[in-house]
This record gives C-alpha cells, sequence and structure tokens, in this order.
C-alpha cells in the first residue's frame, strides 16, 4: 500500500548541505507493523515525515494506494493526510486548553459536516474507551500522566480511521510501565483494525513485536530482519 523510490532529503544550513536520505527504496504492505530502528541522527524520523506527507523529499516518490502524493498539490495532499493517515509523535502535541475529547476531534473537525458533531463525539468517545480513558474524556492534559497523554494521541490518530498510522518514538518519554502499556495498545489496535503501523522507535520491546524491522544508517537501509509470525 505504501511504497517510497529513491527518497532524497537534504537540509540546508549556513550553505553547507546534510544529506539525510540517500536514495531510500522501501515498500509497506497493508495491515504490517514496521519499525525503523537506527542510531541518533540516522535520518528515522525525516524519513517518517516523508513517507507521512509531512516533508518533501528532494528526489523520489512515495506511493500511497498507487498514488504519487507529492505529485499533488498541497491542498489534495492535506486531504491525503487527514483521511488516510494518522500520526502519533513522541511529545504528544496536545492542545492545553482543549480537553482529551476535543483533542481527539481535531482532525475529524477539518471534514466535520454541519449535524455531524454528535457522531464524531461518539466515535471519540468510543475510541477513548479503546484505549481505557472515557472516564478522562473532560480532563486537559496537565489532569494526565505522560501515559494517558500518549493514549489520547493515539486515538486522536485514530478518529479519521486512517489506513496507515505513523508512530515517531511513541514510548521516548515514557516509563517503562506506561511504554508497555502504549505497546500493547498498538498491536491491539493493528490485530483488530488490521491497521498498517510503522514505528520509528529505539524500543526493542517494539522492535522485536513488529512484524518486519528496517535498519537506517547514515540514510541508507542495511539488510532487513524480518520476523516470523505475529
Amino acid at each position: 500500500m505504501l511504497e517510497a523510490l529513491n527518497i532524497n532529503k537534504s537540509y540546508f544550513r549556513s550553505n553547507n548541505a546534510l544529506h539525510v536520505l540517500k536514495g531510500i527504496d522501501l515498500r509497506i504492505e497493508e495491515g504490517a507493523i514496521v519499525s525503523v530502528v537506527g542510531p541518533s541522527g540516522a535520518g528515522k524520523s525525516t524519513l517518517l515525515h516523508v513517507l507521512g506527507g509531512l516533508d518533501k523529499p528532494d528526489q523520489g516518490e512515495v506511493h500511497l494506494d498507487g498514488e504519487n502524493i507529492y505529485g499533488l498539490k498541497d491542498a489534495a495532499r492535506a486531504r491525503i493526510r487527514n483521511t488516510k493517515v494518522g500520526f502519533v509523535f513522541q511529545f504528544y502535541h496536545l492542545l492545553p486548553e482543549f480537553t482529551a475529547l476535543e483533542n481527539v476531534l481535531l482532525p475529524a473537525m477539518i471534514q466535520m459536516r454541519q449535524g455531524a458533531k454528535k457522531q464524531f463525539e461518539g466515535q471519540g468517545l468510543d475510541l477513548l474507551d479503546k484505549v481505557g480513558l472515557k472516564q478522562r474524556a473532560d480532563h486537559k492534559p496537565y489532569q494526565l500522566s505522560g501515559g494517558e497523554q500518549q493514549r489520547v494521541a493515539i486515538a486522536r490518530a485514530l478518529i479519521n480511521n486512517p489506513r496507515i498510522v505513523f508512530c515517531d518514538e511513541p514510548t521516548g518519554n515514557l516509563d517503562s510501565e506506561s511504554g508497555d502499556g502504549i505497546i500493547r495498545l498498538l498491536m491491539d489496535l493493528n490485530k483488530k483494525n488490521h491497521q498498517t503501523l510503522v514505528i520509528v522507535t529505539h524500543d526493542e520491546q517494539i522492535a522485536m513485536r513488529s512484524h518486519r524491522r528496517i535498519h537506517i544508517r547514515d540514510g541508507i537501509l542495511v539488510p532487513e530482519k524480518e520476523r516470523v509470525g505475529r
């Protein structure tokens, strides 16, 4: 369902070029859990942002369901991000003035039709229930633990029922117990909903439980190790 072809990405600082991605070719099958691992600075997060339509590559193509997303205009690509793609970030990015439910509903508000508010609120509460936080729907982020905030972020990523969810270090800011809970939640969501997960991680537990592990070093993919079974 997702294919990257010859992805190159550089950043320029003070006339110096930093070559972050160097000719990445990658294919990800529907329903897979794929972990992206490698040392800090290897290009993991940049690759995730390019695959998810957040950061345009200097060269190369990204095809989602057969469509080159970087061949589209910005508005069309934004619609794809809102309807087919979900994001979970290390630092949660919850709006502090909004409740947990309101944060979950943010992506849905972009396409909310008149009279559909009740429907989306029901979906948001169902998602909070799935992540074990329905009773905290009216709480604001400062009233939630780190693990609870990350679960709200996961529910927010799922509100539009995306085909693929990109997670950037989803356990990086959590203690081991909260991190284990997030891992179990992600694996359970994949099993029940058959959503594709692409997870940048340093967490060996996530990497071990993924269907496939992608290694990146200095902007280049190194030979893959695939896990048999689930």
